[in-house]
C-alpha cells in the first residue's frame, strides 16, 4: 500500500481563533501546536504542511501554573562572547506576552524549515482585538484546558 501525500490543491486552510484568557499556557500551547501542524485532518502527512492559521487572543492574560512563572527563564543570547541574557516569565508576560506563546508553540513544532513555515501562520495578541475578521475565524475549543480561577 502506498503512503498517502495530498497534493497542494487538495490542502484547505481554515483560521481559529483562540480566547487564552485564563488558560494555562502549556495547554494552549499544545492545541495550538497541533492545529498548526494539521493533525486534526485526515489529509495529515508529516512532511507536509497541512495546518490551519491560528489566532490566540488576550495573550497578556494566560496562567502559568506551579511558581514558573518567577522560575521559569527565557534565555537569548546576541551572538557575542557573554552576550547571554536572561528574563523571567513574570516579566515577559508584563512586557511581551505575545512571546510567551509563540515561544511555547515554537517548541512543540518541527524543527527546520518545515516548522518555521508552520509558526508564520500563528498570530498573536495581548488584548482582546484582532486585523484578521475579514478571514472569519471559528473559535477554537482547547480540550482538556484548566481554567484558572
Amino acid at each position: 500500500m502506498r503512503t498517502y501525500s495530498p497534493k497542494p490543491s487538495e490542502i484547505e486552510r481554515a483560521w481559529h481563533v483562540v480566547d487564552a484568557e485564563g488558560l494555562v499556557l502549556g495547554r494552549l500551547a499544545t492545541t495550538v501546536a497541533s492545529v498548526l501542524r494539521g493533525k486534526h485532518k485526515a489529509t495529515f502527512a508529516p512532511h507536509l504542511d497541512t495546518g490551519d492559521h491560528v489566532i490566540v487572543v488576550n495573550a497578556s492574560r494566560l496562567v502559568l501554573t506551579a511558581n514558573k512563572a518567577d522560575t521559569k527563564m527565557a534565555y537569548r543570547h546576541s551572538g557575542y562572547p557573554g552576550g547571554l541574557s536572561a528574563t523571567s516569565y513574570a516579566e515577559l508576560l508584563g512586557t511581551k506576552p505575545e512571546e510567551v506563546v509563540r515561544r511555547a508553540v515554537k517548541g512543540m513544532l518541527p524543527k527546520g524549515p518545515l516548522g518555521r513555515k508552520m509558526l508564520q501562520k500563528l498570530k498573536v495578541y495581548a488584548g482582546p482585538d484582532h486585523p484578521h475578521a475579514a478571514q472569519i475565524p471559528r473559535p477554537l475549543t482547547v480540550d482538556g484546558a484548566r481554567r484558572a480561577s
